[in-house]
């Protein structure tokens, strides 16, 4: 008895009783709500997003995604090259008295089928001034800025069409031949556009244009200020993001969120998603590789998961 007084003498005031706690914490709370009900459910941001659109509230006024700079291609191999993909030009620079081989009369050529591109005969030190110095062998071609979407638009574009955005966005691709490979199969596979970071990352060049065969007239790039802010403002408009991981908890055969709006974010080749845009994600997915590759470049992961978003909305 004396040890009993001892271990309760140690309690400090009276003890407080659950007041029905317990047993209420034992209760169901009754069934799931269905997603769309779900607050932070990607589903109920798509609902009230196409509530939005259906009320028509005003479009708020932003700035567009802005223009790159002029870009030259040096030399009659890639001037024909340039001009042969359809990449856009504004102006053909030539030599004076240049020698008049083959590749400088299809240059001149294409050029004047085209139309629109204007020739111009400049002296060899001109040439050299314009070009740095580089081997420019009598040929060079401006191309003009590119005039890039604003993020936004391409969502937009999407719903005028009566459909759900299919966007890729890249992240940390600095190579341009991969970003014209995703321009080409997102066009390939019905998408509504591209999203690149405005800094630290490949733009709409010359070897862009050429990679995207063409596709990159007709398929949109924005460029973001920041990802990360872009991706937000998507999500809070009721879309889904999805980031590429060799990591990722989903294979992208289950993903059902493919059938709806859905941003598709691509890492680059070696690091993958930076920290913050792998966070922003809604869902990080996988794609098996049984062949025992570690990862695949931008172009092909992007194939990959439009083809399967393109399979699940046909």
């Amino acid at each position: 008895m004396a040890a009993n007084n001892r271990r309760m003498s140690g309690k400090k005031g009276a003890q407080v009783g659950s007041g029905g706690q317990r047993r209420r914490g034992l209760e169901g709370k009754g069934p799931t709500p269905p997603a769309e009900m779900r607050k932070g459910h990607a589903k109920q941001r798509a609902a009230n997003a196409k509530s939005r659109r259906a009320q028509g509230r005003p479009q708020q006024p932003r700035g567009r995604g802005g223009k790159s700079s002029a870009e030259l291609v040096v030399g009659r191999h890639p001037v024909v090259e340039a001009l042969r993909e359809g990449v856009p030009a504004s102006t053909l620079y030539v030599q004076q008295f240049i020698d008049n081989d083959e590749r400088v009369r299809e240059a001149l050529q294409l050029a004047a089928e085209r139309g629109g591109i204007n020739l111009m005969e400049a002296p060899r030190p001109e040439l050299d001034r314009m070009t740095n110095g580089l081997n420019h062998q009598g040929l060079v071609l401006q191309v003009p800025p590119y005039e890039y979407a604003h993020p936004e638009d391409l969502a937009d574009a999407a719903y005028d069409e009566g459909e759900d955005p299919l966007i890729v966005a890249l992240d940390g691709v600095t190579d341009p031949r991969n970003l014209g490979a995703v321009v080409r199969s997102v066009s390939a596979f019905g998408g509504h556009g591209v999203v690149v970071p405005e800094r630290r990352a490949a733009g709409m060049t010359a070897g862009a244009w050429k990679t995207s065969a063409g596709t990159a007239a007709r398929t949109p790039v924005a460029r973001a200020t920041n990802l990360t802010r872009a991706l937000e403002a998507y999500k809070k408009a009721g879309i889904v993001v999805v980031g590429l991981a060799a990591d990722g908890e989903v294979e992208v055969d289950e993903l059902e969120a493919l059938e709806g709006p859905v941003v598709i974010v691509v890492g680059s080749e070696g690091k993958g998603l930076s920290r913050l845009v792998g966070e922003t994600c809604d869902f990080r997915v996988r794609i098996p590789m049984p062949g025992g590759a570690e990862s695949l470049n931008a172009g092909v992961a992007a194939g990959v998961v439009l083809y399967e978003a393109a399979r699940r909305r046909a």
